[in-house]
């Protein structure tokens, strides 16, 4: 089976989530990823089902660095309402993945594009 790039299961990834579709995003992540974020961390696929059940979160990338297994997208993400589709929120944001055996085995959200290159251990020369 040919090895799929890093960026490419990311970006599927960012597709899955965006489009709320729960089962092709558990399917592209390790059933014991690492879900990280402003208000903490955990594992598993559970809490990547009930983060995407609250999240109301889409996300366009601006721009990628990559490197290895690593990847961080710079992002405008925009929270909406549940209940009403509304905007609730909007802002420029940076998303760290570790991708291994062809899924994405961590996601973490910055809400600074250098403390995720810094926390991927990437840099500007990176950019993709």
């Amino acid at each position: 089976m040919p090895q799929t790039h890093p960026i490419e299961i990311v970006n599927a990834w960012v597709a899955a989530a965006n489009a709320q579709d729960i089962e092709r995003l558990v399917a592209l992540s390790d059933e014991e990823i690492e879900v990280g974020g402003p208000r903490g961390s955990g594992r598993g696929s559970q809490l990547l089902r009930d983060w995407m059940g609250r999240a109301g979160l889409t996300l366009e990338t601006l721009r990628t660095f990559a490197r290895g297994d690593t990847v961080v997208l710079e992002q405008r993400g925009v929270w909406r309402s549940l209940e009403t589709g509304e905007v609730t929120g909007e802002r420029k944001l940076a998303s760290l993945f570790q991708t291994g055996s062809q899924r994405v085995v961590m996601f973490a959200r910055y809400d600074d594009l250098g403390e995720a290159l810094s926390a991927g251990g990437l840099s500007a020369a990176d950019e993709t």
